[in-house]
């Protein structure tokens, strides 16, 4: 599983590498583990909804230009099944990783709360913020775009204007959650260092 041929290889070596720095902190204990599966889930799932948004959509309108029409057959038939799958999961695992982490910091409650409840810390605000932009994307990832994705890939057989519409839902839902995305990332990252408190 060499760097260079393994894309699994250069995660499992930056997991590797990230070792030393919780132990080096002292945290070695399961949060650190979540705390970490967390971080990695999260990055791969909003790089693959930047994906989508600015790389996935404008590749294929300018592939189905082509005259050849071999491009957009490769995309719809290689890249994107593939990627669809992964922004499926990486969010799945981005949010029950997250969702642990407020469970094992007893947040969970006050978080998705908002902070309203009673005795509720202030910083539960703040990543309840951004525990709901996530689930909101998640939602989005698992009612709108995955089903719609399944009709424009012919997983599912769909008319002409069934597969306008899906393309539609795609846009706005994909389009949606990377306008999510940022707040989320800013609540969390403020949560976090405890700049936002």
């Amino acid at each position: 599983m060499g760097l260079r041929k393994s894309a699994a290889g250069a995660i499992v070596a930056g997991v590797v590498l990230s070792v030393p720095i919780g132990v080096a902190s002292g945290a070695t204990d399961a949060a650190t583990c979540l705390f970490f599966a967390h971080i990695l889930a999260g990055t791969f799932w909003i790089g693959l909804v930047y994906y989508f948004a600015f790389v996935h959509r404008p590749a294929f309108a300018a592939a189905a230009a082509d005259p050849h029409r071999t491009a957009p057959i490769a995309i719809a038939s290689y890249v994107a099944p593939r990627a669809i799958a992964w922004l499926r999961w990486t969010g799945v695992a981005a949010w029950s990783s997250g969702s642990a982490l407020l469970l094992h910091d007893g947040l969970f409650d006050d978080a998705f709360m908002l902070g309203l409840t009673a005795g509720a810390p202030t910083r539960a605000r703040i990543v309840g913020i951004g525990a709901w932009l996530g689930t909101i994307m998640l939602l989005n990832v698992w009612l709108l775009i995955w089903p719609s994705q399944k009709k424009l890939l012919g997983v599912v057989e769909a008319s002409a204007a069934e597969l306008s519409r899906a393309m539609r839902i795609v846009d706005y839902a994909s389009r949606t959650n990377a306008i999510l995305s940022i707040p989320l990332l800013a609540s969390m990252v403020g949560f976090g260092h405890g700049d936002f408190a």
